[in-house]
């Protein structure tokens, strides 16, 4: 079944009736998981009354868990009527209780004790300021490379580039789509100095988000990068003290795993829907504005063809 399948009670009916198996699971995982992600409330409750154990772990947590994850409080609401603990320890500390005081549904379990350190506030307000700052970016083929601590004029030294005018560029440099076919423009990215870091941005391409130049940007501290690739969605690569750390990431798509640490968690539950922003968040910076992304930015530079 399909994500838009699971709202439909009377075909997970149907299927049941059939001899579907409540407590079955294919390559997405358990069937009351997917419900609970992707599902309607009618669904979960039905399934959840078939289940054996309502509270039963896949990838170190449970289906409640995914149900807050995904942004369901209704789904949520669900699996607790039907017997589901929001207060169990899982996900490095995160349970489906705490981790839905850093979501938009903060009262979705009664009150308890449970609360976020001032650490995780700060990501969680971090996050809101930035998917309000960013909400103009519609568009794709464009990638960029977000590094804490590292000045423009810093980034252009350990990159190696030389500082090219507009005029320099010549015309069409200010269009992605001309750009994109023009051979002189393919080693040119921007840099751009926030509050936190610097932002790498190459609005027609995914040079920004090379690798090469990502160790280069992050000795000594960290960043991400992405490119929002037109055919195959967004790549993201990150790197710690020069040294990849992530690498082919579908950023917003990769599933949480109880392998991730607490941070990694707290970040893709924050920025599930937006790359760039996840991106930006994981290096702390702060942008008032889709600027340093999509250009213009503080700085052209042409990168050393033989980086």
């Amino acid at each position: 079944m399909g994500e838009s399948t699971w709202s439909d009670l009377g075909r997970v009916r149907a299927r049941l009736a059939a001899g579907a198996d409540p407590d079955g699971s294919d390559h997405w995982g358990p069937v009351l998981f997917r419900a609970a992600a992707f599902g309607s409330p009618e669904v979960v409750a039905e399934l959840a009354d078939r289940v054996a154990d309502v509270d039963a772990f896949d990838e170190g947590h449970t289906a409640l868990w995914a149900a807050v994850f995904h942004r369901q409080p209704g789904n949520a609401r669900a699996l607790v009527e039907a017997g589901a603990d929001p207060w169990r320890v899982m996900m490095n500390g995160w349970s489906p209780a705490r981790l839905a005081l850093a979501g938009p549904t903060p009262g979705l379990f009664p009150p308890s004790d449970l609360a976020l350190s001032p650490g995780e506030l700060a990501a969680v307000a971090l996050s809101e300021d930035l998917f309000t700052a960013l909400e103009a970016i519609d568009d794709d083929g464009h990638s960029i490379a977000c590094v804490a601590g590292v000045t423009a004029a810093e980034a252009v030294r350990r990159l190696g580039g030389t500082v090219v005018t507009e005029d320099e560029l010549g015309p069409g440099f200010d269009d992605p789509g001309d750009a994109w076919h023009d051979d002189r423009l393919e080693g040119v990215v921007g840099v751009t100095d926030v509050t936190g870091g610097c932002v790498v941005t190459q609005p027609w391409g995914w040079h920004a988000s090379d690798e090469r130049l990502l160790r280069k940007l992050t000795r000594g501290t960290r960043g991400y990068a992405m490119f929002a690739n037109p055919k195959s969605g967004e790549q993201g690569v990150g790197a710690v003290d020069g040294e990849i750390t992530d690498w082919d990431t579908i950023l917003g798509l990769a599933p949480p795993t109880a392998a991730d640490s607490a941070e990694e968690l707290l970040l893709k539950f924050l920025y599930q829907d937006d790359a760039e922003a996840y991106c930006c968040g994981y290096a702390g910076l702060r942008l008032t504005d889709a600027r340093p992304i999509l250009g213009p930015p503080d700085l052209w530079i042409r990168l050393d063809p033989t980086r």
